[in-house]
C-alpha cells in the first residue's frame, strides 16, 4: 500500500481502518539465495537494494529481538560526508546522496532534515587540518566551507565565544549533513524490503552457521535450520559474537555508545553542532529535545546501558561550547553497542569461508553510512565484486599494512 497526504486524510476521515501492517510476519522457508543474520538498518537496507537494484528476492532477514532493537534505535541520528581519507570520503558522500532521495525512494517518511552540520574550530592547527578536509570532500563532490567567528555567532549567538581554554575560531560547514528518524529509517527500509518479497523474521536467532568443507551452507537458528547458498553477517555491536559460530575472529572490539535528550525546548539549534576540542556532538529533535553524545565507554561489553563517568564526561563538553545546557533538565539516556575497528572504519567484504559475507566495524559512523552501507554490501553480494567506493573496506588491510586510520589514532579503538 502507498503512502501520501491523500491516503492520511482519506483515511482520517474513514476511521483509520484501511492501513495494512508494513510487513509480512512470515515464517522461515527451508532455503533462501541469501540469509542476512541481522535486522538492523543495514541488514534492512542490503536486503532492500539486493531487491530492488540487484533483482534478488529470494532473502531473508533474520533478527533475533524486533527490528529497530538495536543500534539502528540508539544512535543520534546524525548524517554526514565530511571524512578526509579517500578510503572513506567518496563511500560517505554515496551514501548522504542515497540519504537526500531515500523517502521518495521507498515512499516512507523518514524526516530526513538537512539542516545542515557545523564542525567547531578552537586552534589553529585545527584550521589548517579543517581546511584540509574541506579540499578533500570538494574533491570527492561533497560540499564544505569554512566559517568565521561573525558568521557562526550569526547563526549559533548561544555559544561561548569568550571561553578563554576554548576560543570558537570558526567552523567547518556541511550545509547537507543533518539529521534523519532513525527507527523510520528501519521501518521505510523493512517495508520496502518486504515489498519486494524479502522475509522479515523477526525473532528468530542465529545459533550455529553451517559450513561443510569450507562452504557455507546456512544457519541453524532458535526457529530451526535454515539452509543458503550465501550467508551475510550484519550484526553490528555483535558482530564478534556471530562469527565465532563460524570460528573467526574478527579485528573488532564492542564497546558501549552513550547518548542523551533533553526535555523538549524551543527551536534553538540551527542544526548539529560538534566540539572541536572534546568529543561531543548535539542536535535538536523535533519534539525540541537535545539529542547529544560523546565518547565510547572504555570498557568491552555487550550491555546496552552505560555509566555516570561517560555522562559526566559529555555534559561537561556540552557545557564547555553552550552553558545554556546546564538549564536543561536530562530527560532519558540510552546505549548502543558500538564495533569499533583497529582503525576506525568499516568492514565490507567476503571471509576466507566460501559463502560467507561480513559487514561490521562501523564504530560511530554506522547510521550514517545505513544508504551506502546496504547498497555496497549488496552489490558485493550480488556481483561477488566490492562496489567502487568500498573497494578499502577489507578485512585483511592490517596484514597488507593498508589501514583507514580517519581519526589517526592507531590501533586503540577506545580513543575512536
Amino acid at each position: 500500500m502507498g503512502y501520501s497526504a491523500f491516503k492520511v486524510f482519506w483515511q482520517g476521515l474513514t476511521g483509520n481502518k484501511g492501513w495494512q501492517p508494513a510487513w509480512r510476519e512470515p515464517d522461515p522457508r527451508p532455503q533462501y539465495d541469501i540469509i542476512i543474520i541481522g535486522g538492523g538498518g543495514h541488514g534492512l537496507a542490503t536486503a532492500y537494494y539486493l531487491a530492488k537494484e540487484f533483482g534478488v528476492r529470494n532473502v531473508a532477514v533474520v533478527e533475533k529481538g524486533w527490528l529497530g532493537s538495536g543500534n539502528i534505535g540508539r544512535n543520534t541520528t546524525i548524517i554526514r560526508a565530511n571524512y578526509l581519507l579517500p578510503g572513506n570520503q567518496p563511500f560517505y558522500e554515496l551514501s548522504l546522496k542515497l540519504w537526500e532521495n531515500l523517502e521518495q525512494d521507498f515512499n516512507y517518511n523518514a524526516m530526513v532534515s538537512q539542516r545542515s552540520i557545523l564542525n567547531l574550530i578552537h586552534s589553529d592547527p585545527q584550521r589548517d587540518a579543517f581546511a584540509r578536509r574541506a579540499n578533500a570532500m570538494r574533491l570527492s563532490g561533497a560540499d564544505s566551507e569554512l566559517l568565521g567567528p561573525d558568521e557562526i555567532r550569526a547563526l549559533c549567538p548561544f555559544l561561548d565565544f569568550d571561553n578563554a581554554r576554548f576560543p570558537i575560531q570558526g567552523a567547518l560547514r556541511q550545509k547537507r549533513g543533518g539529521t534523519v528518524r532513525h527507527d523510520a529509517v528501519a521501518w521505510g527500509y523493512a517495508r520496502g524490503a518486504d515489498m519486494h518479497g524479502v522475509d522479515i523474521i523477526q525473532n528468530c536467532e542465529v545459533t550455529g552457521i553451517d559450513i561443510t568443507d569450507g562452504v557455507c551452507t546456512g544457519v541453524q537458528t532458535t526457529r530451526g535450520p535454515i539452509r543458503a547458498k550465501k550467508v551475510a553477517m550484519c550484526a553490528a555491536g555483535s558482530s564478534g559474537r556471530v562469527a565465532a559460530l563460524a570460528d573467526m575472529r574478527l579485528p573488532i572490539e564492542s564497546h558501549v555508545l552513550q547518548a542523551f535528550v533533553t526535555e523538549g525546548l524551543k527551536p534553538t539549534l540551527p542544526g548539529v553542532i560538534t566540539f572541536g576540542a572534546g568529543h561531543f556532538y548535539v542536535s535538536q529533535s523535533d519534539k525540541g529535545g537535545l539529542v547529544f553524545g560523546g565518547d565510547i565507554d572504555g570498557y568491552n561489553t555487550y550491555a546496552q546501558r552505560g555509566n555516570l563517568p561517560v555522562v559526566e564526561d559529555v555534559c561537561e563538553g556540552g557545557m564547555a561550547i553552550m552553558p545554556m545546557i546546564g538549564r536543561a533538565r536530562l530527560l532519558r539516556g540510552w546505549g548502543g553497542v558500538m564495533d569499533m575497528s583497529m582503525d576506525g572504519s568499516p568492514f565490507i567484504d567476503k571471509t576466507g569461508t566460501q559463502g560467507l559475507y561480513v559487514n561490521a566495524g562501523w564504530c560511530y559512523g554506522g547510521f550514517k553510512a545505513t544508504p551506502a552501507s546496504g547498497y555496497c554490501y549488496a552489490h558485493l553480494l550480488a556481483k561477488d565484486q566490492p562496489h567502487e567506493v568500498a573497494t578499502q573496506f577489507r578485512l585483511d588491510r592490517f596484514r597488507r599494512g593498508a589501514p583507514i586510520d580517519e581519526k589517526g589514532v592507531g590501533a586503540q579503538p577506545n580513543l575512536h
